[in-house]
C-alpha cells in the first residue's frame, strides 16, 4: 500500500500540533506492506535530520507567507500525488484539502484527518475565513474517510459525516522525566518555581491575557515560562513582549527534546490558555508528567475530563488570574491522570484499520 501525506510541514523537530502528530505516527505505521511519503515544506525542512525506515520525504518549494503558504503547498502536493497515483492520500486539515477533488478524479482514496476548525482562530481575515469554510465543506464532503482527534467536534456534523468517520485522538509519548537544571538556569528559573505554556506564539493560543492575569497574580516567588516560536505572526509577537511589564515573564522560544522534557518534568504548573483546539498535544504531555492544569473550558479541552476546578472561562482574564493567585498560595505537587487511551501505538493501529478498511472496500 503506498500512502501520501501532506497537511503538515514535516518533521522531525518542527514546531506545531500537526507535526508532531505526524512525527510521532507514521514511524509506527510505516512497514514492507505500508510505504508512507510524506511532503515536506523546505523552507522548514533542516538538513542532516534523521531518515526513517519505510517513510520517504518529498520536501516542496513553500512559503511562509501567511494565507498562501498552505495553499501553495496543498496545491504542488495535490499535483505530485496525481503522478505517483498512491493508493491512498492522507491529508491533515481541511485546509489543505482544497484541491482534493482532482485526487477523487482519479480515483485515488482520500483520508482526512481533522484538527481543528482553523477558520475559528483569530488570525485569520474574513476572506481567508471563507476559503477555510469553503475547505471544509470540501474535505468532508470529498473524503472516503475522517479521523476526528477531538469527538466534540465529530458530533457536530450529520449523520453522513458520522457514518465514514471515526475518532482518534491524538496522543503522547512516554515521558522522560529529568532531574537536571542545565536549561532552566540557562533561561533563569529554579526548579518548581515557574508556571510552564506552549505554544505557537499566536492569538488564538491565549498567552497575551495569560500573561496579565499573571501579573494580576503577581506571585512572589514564581516565573511564568512561555515555550513557543514565532512563523508568521511576528507582529503579534513583538507586541506580546512589548506588554510585558513583570521580569518573570520568560520568553524561552522554540524548545524541543532535552530542554522541553526538562521544562515539563520541573514546573510547578502547566497552563493552557487557548480560545481554539483540536485536541491539544502539549497539554497531553502537561498530563503525561503528571502536572496540575488550569485550561480554558472549550471543548476539547472539557473532552479531557480533568478536574472541574481545572478549567476557567476561556479569555476570562480576572478568573484566570484568581485560579492562578490560589495556586500560588495553596500548590499541588502533582495529579495522576489515565493516560491508557492516548498511547501512539495504540492511535496508529486504529488509523492502520481506517486505511485497511478502505483498501477492503476498494476491493
Amino acid at each position: 500500500m503506498k500512502i501520501c501525506v501532506f497537511g503538515t510541514r514535516g518533521f522531525p523537530d518542527v514546531q506545531g500540533g500537526v507535526e508532531k502528530h505526524c512525527e510521532y505516527l507514521y514511524p509506527l505505521l510505516a512497514s514492507k506492506e505500508r510505504k508512507i511519503m510524506v511532503f515536506r515544506r523546505k523552507s522548514y525542512v533542516k538538513s542532516g535530520l534523521q531518515q526513517y525506515q519505510n517513510i520517504d520525504f518529498i520536501d516542496l518549494p513553500s512559503t511562509r507567507v501567511k494565507g498562501l503558504e498552505t495553499v501553495l503547498h496543498s496545491f504542488l502536493a495535490t499535483l505530485r500525488c496525481l503522478i505517483i497515483k498512491p493508493d491512498i492520500v492522507h491529508i491533515h486539515n481541511i485546509g489543505p484539502a482544497l484541491f482534493s477533488p482532482l485526487l477523487k478524479l482519479l480515483g485515488i482514496k482520500v483520508v482526512l484527518t481533522f484538527h481543528s476548525p482553523n477558520y475559528e482562530h483569530e488570525k485569520w481575515d474574513l476572506f481567508s475565513r471563507n476559503i477555510l469554510k469553503l475547505s471544509e465543506k470540501i474535505a468532508l464532503s470529498v473524503s472516503d474517510s475522517i479521523i476526528f482527534v477531538s469527538n466534540a467536534q465529530r458530533n457536530k456534523y450529520g449523520e453522513k459525516i458520522l457514518q465514514k468517520s471515526v475518532f482518534i485522538p491524538n496522543g503522547i509519548i512516554n515521558p522522560v522525566v529529568r532531574i537536571e537544571d542545565d536549561y532552566l538556569k540557562n533561561i533563569g528559573v529554579s526548579r518548581k518555581k515557574y508556571i510552564l505554556a506552549v505554544g505557537r506564539i499566536t492569538p488564538e493560543k491565549g498567552f497575551d491575557y495569560l500573561i496579565r492575569s499573571f501579573e494580576k497574580a503577581n506571585p512572589e516567588d514564581y516565573h511564568l515560562v512561555i515555550a513557543g516560536g514565532v512563523d508568521n505572526e511576528k507582529t503579534y509577537s513583538e507586541t506580546l513582549k512589548n506588554s510585558v511589564r513583570s521580569k518573570k515573564v520568560v520568553f524561552a522560544g522554540f524548545v524541543t527534546g532535552k530542554p522541553l522534557q526538562e521544562l515539563y518534568s520541573n514546573a510547578a504548573l502547566f497552563v493552557l490558555p487557548s480560545y481554539n483546539e483540536g485536541m491539544s498535544i502539549v497539554l497531553l504531555e502537561a498530563m503525561s508528567y503528571s502536572l496540575p492544569i488550569i485550561a480554558s473550558d472549550i471543548p476539547a479541552n472539557k473532552e479531557l475530563n480533568l478536574d472541574n476546578n481545572s478549567y476557567f472561562p476561556v479569555g476570562n482574564e480576572r478568573k484566570l488570574a484568581e485560579k492562578l493567585s490560589d495556586f500560588f498560595v495553596n500548590p499541588i505537587e502533582s495529579v495522576v491522570y489515565d493516560m491508557d487511551k492516548y498511547r501512539w501505538e495504540t492511535i496508529a493501529e486504529q488509523t492502520a484499520a481506517v486505511y485497511e478498511k478502505i483498501q477492503i472496500n476498494q476491493n
